[in-house]
């Protein structure tokens, strides 16, 4: 197609970053604005207010530094959502260091792996009791706020650069730190903050039962809660009717969720669900695709639309969202961001002349955008400050993307490419299946082979000829799985993603 007829398609617009910036500037931003409003409500009920917040965060910066930790050294948090880690990770901001938040219950060799691969100077954890010997980190350990430390020690006035060394999940291969700037973050925070209406205004209570150590529980999540001094109500972990009834306790106006909570929530009784998101005004989903099925239902049961978005770890998080469009819209994830541009590439990175529907690989341009991968800042956006999400997507006639699948799941079956999010959709329409995984396995005769690991809804028992007749009936043949396997439960990263590199070993 020429590039007359059809340019190059790309969205959204560019902003100007401010280095000079502190993520801990927002929280003594909302003290001052509101220093008595509610900053942080826990699952037993307990408050501190953004004045209480922001003092405990100067106490245990100042705690750090008696520690030793100096502007650029980095502090490892292994720790659950919660107040001890919203005064951690403030704190380190504040005095200049950069906080690498890691999963709470992760295996101990999995953490030590990080902790080495990132120089931490100490981690803050709660690992470890009387009953067990301590776990061997090879780097200081130092207990979480208490509550109890000085909060009249002013600190030194800090400019920092590197505020986060996020790893991603590891679904595809092995985790790397993606080295995120105060200023990335922050300019993500005010990308969202564009968004009309405001995805959070101060007079929100958000429900926050995302871990913050991902990206997702961290931008979207806390940081636009602190820009805009609304209200935060914390969740541990998640449980379906726990989390209704701590909605309802606290008036909760505002859902962060990924995928699997809002499948969660549907497994219980329409009528309780509906009761329970009764002061919900806004539900968001991102880290994995949704499914216009799950929204379809969750409208259904609540009378409430869920905007679908869309980001990476790399990117601050967030790139596109549905509330660009001021519309949900299931099966697409949105517009981008308002500073944020997006468009396709193809395999080597130039950019596509594609029509409405043509598939590329998504490209994201931004000052939301990370340094790139630690030590080195390697693989990070281009020249042009283009960075290439290993994402496949097309726009539809409206310029809203849907993404396709991962580049790196692609399956390639005698010359021909298989997604297996097109397969993953078709299997969910089969009865009885409540949840399906496909993947690649080699094959001498077509260099892959389709092989599907498919989770049953209880009580049902469909047999492998049953998926693979379905399948045939929908798809081409060389997208048919040859392979079905059954298993009890998938692998999930924190934040829903499916681990297909689990998957591909010989048995599930």
């Amino acid at each position: 197609m020429s590039t007359d007829a059809c340019p190059p398609r790309v969205t959204g617009g560019s902003g100007a970053a401010n280095p000079d910036v502190n993520l801990a500037d927002l929280v003594r931003a909302a003290a001052e604005r509101g220093p008595d409003h509610p900053a942080l409500i826990d699952i037993a009920g307990h408050e501190m207010n953004w004045s209480e917040l922001d003092a405990a965060v100067t106490g245990f910066g100042r705690r750090l530094l008696d520690e030793g930790v100096r502007p650029g050294d980095r502090v490892a948090l292994a720790l659950s959502t919660g107040f001890e880690f919203c005064v951690a990770l403030f704190a380190v901001f504040r005095i200049g260091a950069t906080a690498v938040p890691l999963p709470p219950t992760a295996p101990g060799p999995e953490l030590r792996r990080v902790i080495d691969d990132s120089g931490a100077r100490l981690l803050i954890t709660v690992r470890g009791d009387d009953s067990a010997p301590e776990e061997d980190f090879g780097v200081a350990r130092l207990d979480p706020p208490t509550g109890t430390e000085r909060t009249d020690l002013a600190l030194p006035q800090v400019t920092a650069d590197l505020a986060v060394l996020c790893y991603t999940s590891g679904t595809s291969g092995p985790a790397r730190g993606a080295m995120l700037p105060h200023s990335a973050l922050l300019a993500n925070v005010r990308q969202c903050a564009r968004l009309r209406p405001m995805p959070v205004n101060a007079a929100d209570r958000v429900l926050l039962a995302l871990p913050m150590y991902h990206a997702f529980g961290l931008g979207p999540g806390m940081l636009q809660v602190a820009a805009v001094g609304a209200t935060a109500v914390l969740l541990p972990h998640f449980d379906a009717d726990e989390s209704l009834a701590t909605i309802a306790r606290h008036r909760v106006t505002c859902v962060v969720g990924v995928p699997p909570m809002y499948r969660a929530w549907l497994r219980t009784p329409p009528d309780r669900l509906r009761e329970g998101m009764s002061t919900v005004r806004l539900l968001t989903s991102g880290a994995a695709p949704l499914g216009a099925d799950v929204a379809a239902a969750v409208r259904s049961a609540t009378g409430l639309d869920v905007f679908e978005g869309y980001g990476l770890t790399e990117t601050g998080p967030v790139v596109t969202t549905t509330l660009a469009g001021e519309r949900a819209k299931p099966g697409s994830v949105g517009r981008a961001l308002p500073g944020v541009q997006v468009r396709l590439v193809d395999a080597d990175g130039s950019p596509m002349d594609e029509a409405d529907g043509d598939t590329g690989r998504v490209a994201v341009r931004g000052e939301n955008l990370f340094r790139g991968y630690w030590p080195d800042a390697a693989h990070g956006p281009d020249d042009e400050g283009w960075f290439r999400t290993g994402d496949v997507g097309y726009f539809d006639a409206d310029g809203d993307l849907h993404l396709v699948d991962r580049a790196t799941d692609l399956i390639i079956v005698n010359g021909f490419n298989v997604y297996p999010r097109e397969v993953e959709v078709v299997l969910a329409e089969l009865a009885g299946v409540r949840e399906s995984a496909v993947v690649g396995v080699p094959d001498e005769a077509q260099g892959e082979a389709i092989k599907a690991v498919v989770v049953a809804e209880p009580g049902a028992e469909p047999t492998p000829e049953q998926v693979r007749a379905h399948c045939a009936a929908r798809l081409a043949k060389f997208k048919v799985p040859g392979e079905v396997v059954f298993a009890s439960a998938l692998p999930h990263s924190p934040t829903g993603k499916i681990a297909r590199r689990t998957l591909r070993s010989p048995a599930p």
